[in-house]
């Protein structure tokens, strides 16, 4: 019996919608990497990228347990000395909470060459309108045993 390993020009992709109020953010940041991924498709092969589109919505109404909001941070550095500045999740929540989803998801996704591509199929809306009606999304539940 032969091995399968999918080719580029056969990947088949589906749009699928998740709600970030449903479930804390991890939780919903580790089904869209999955779901980006293409790790529950049968045809996966990891060279390959074969994972779906993702759609997610209600970016600023996302859970978080514990005290993250005040204590988790993220850090960027300008490239100059003393350049280092932090902020928390609730002063980029604030802002623009889209960035923390799409954060959390790309923190999940492997480092390698297929993380750009994977990423740009991210589409993540602040409220619960987005504008990928013609796709016809599919509706995503993210429960406590979807996501693991």
């Amino acid at each position: 019996m032969k091995s399968y390993a999918a080719k580029p020009t056969g990947v088949s992709r589906q749009w699928y919608v998740l709600d970030a109020s449903a479930v804390p953010l991890g939780r919903m940041a580790s089904a869209a990497a999955k779901l980006l991924i293409g790790k529950s498709k049968v045809e996966y092969t990891p060279h390959v990228d074969g994972g779906d589109y993702v759609i997610v919505i209600n970016a600023q109404k996302i859970k978080v347990t514990g005290a993250k909001l005040s204590k988790k941070t993220y850090y960027r550095h300008s490239g100059y000395p003393g350049g280092l500045t932090t902020e928390t999740l609730a002063e980029v929540m604030a802002q623009n909470p889209v960035k923390a989803v799409q954060t959390a998801v790309s923190g999940m996704l492997p480092r390698n060459k297929l993380r750009a591509a994977r990423i740009k199929r991210l589409k993540v809306y602040a409220g619960s309108e987005h504008n990928h009606t013609a796709q016809n999304p599919k509706e995503f539940l993210l429960t406590r045993e979807a996501s693991s």
